[in-house]
């Protein structure tokens, strides 16, 4: 399916730049030319037929079913919801506030906000397009996993004693009004929508794809596997406490991944790694501070944190 594209990178590597090949600069020129073409084609084809499926999920309505569900099933519909409707760190405080005003469980919340920003779309496009529907199922799978366990593990903490008092001072009876779309309305709300991630991402990919490229071409092969191969048991909870303080999404995050697995690096350090710069995001737990007190950040930071190391572990066992 790619091979058009590996066609062009060739070409414009070999017979427009005028390369030398079996260079480490053509290797890294090489690389980031078909990365790029590739995941910016999945992102606009994958990201559309989401969109599509997301205009029949607005916010209200994923609030109205979530606050109908029982604990367990709202914790897996609400991990499960969180693919399909992705939201930014930025968005976490009106998200938090919206679901707690509707009566969603705080459990439940939570596993919505460890699944949101982890698993989405551009993630999903990105590890099909760089590693195959095997990683990207297991990647989903694991996230799926993690989301539901720290939502049900954090309800049944009962934490709505560490959520600040002004958030529970105004229960909505979580009322929505269906609004009726055309197809007609929903193709073009998927093209706007699509070119409005497109144009989000467009830096991180180039970011992401830049700095694998140089780890492909240039990095020794045995480097990196020397101190985070598989053999090395501190290598996922440091890739893990490497991840929080990074602000990027999937976009810019996995191309390095691909990269550091290229290099030798244990898939499962990879995906912790991953997991960690895009669920334990430092900057949305400062945002986050602004509703919930510390200790329940650092709660929800500590279960995430002990899945994702859990899910590194495993899958370094067993890829």
């Amino acid at each position: 399916m790619f091979a058009p594209l590996q066609a062009l990178a060739d070409w414009l590597t070999y017979g427009v730049f005028r390369i030398a090949p079996q260079t480490l600069l053509a290797s890294a020129v090489n690389f980031f030319i078909f990365d790029t073409t590739k995941i910016f084609v999945l992102l606009a084809v994958i990201i559309f037929a989401v969109s599509l499926i997301r205009s029949f999920l607005p916010a209200e309505k994923v609030r109205k079913i979530l606050a109908r569900k029982r604990v367990y099933v709202g914790n897996i519909l609400a991990s499960l919801l969180g693919i399909v409707t992705p939201f930014c760190s930025c968005s976490a405080i009106p998200l938090f506030l919206g679901f707690v005003e509707a009566g969603v469980p705080l459990g439940v919340t939570f596993s919505f906000l460890v699944a949101s920003p982890m698993i989405n779309e551009v993630a999903l496009v990105m590890l099909l397009g760089l590693f195959g529907w095997s990683i990207a199922l297991i990647y989903i799978g694991s996230g799926l996993v993690i989301a539901v366990v720290s939502g049900i593990a954090i309800g049944k903490l009962k934490p709505e004693k560490l959520v600040e008092p002004f958030v529970f001072e105004h229960t909505l009876s979580a009322s929505y009004e269906g609004v009726t779309m055309t197809w007609r309305d929903r193709r073009q709300y998927a093209l706007r929508y699509t070119a409005d991630i497109l144009k989000k991402v467009w830096l991180y990919v180039l970011i992401g794809v830049g700095v694998g490229a140089w780890i492909h071409g240039y990095v020794p092969m045995d480097f990196l596997a020397r101190y985070a191969g598989p053999g090395k048991w501190y290598a996922v909870p440091l890739a893990v406490l490497i991840g929080i303080p990074l602000y990027s999404n999937a976009a810019g995050v996995i191309p390095l991944v691909s990269a550091l697995t290229e290099k030798g690096v244990a898939m499962g350090t990879t995906l912790a790694f991953m997991m960690s710069v895009t669920a334990l995001s430092l900057p949305e737990f400062m945002i986050l501070k602004k509703v919930m007190k510390p200790k329940l950040i650092l709660i929800f930071a500590g279960i995430v944190g002990i899945g994702i190391i859990f899910i590194g572990y495993l899958f370094n066992a067993i890829l």
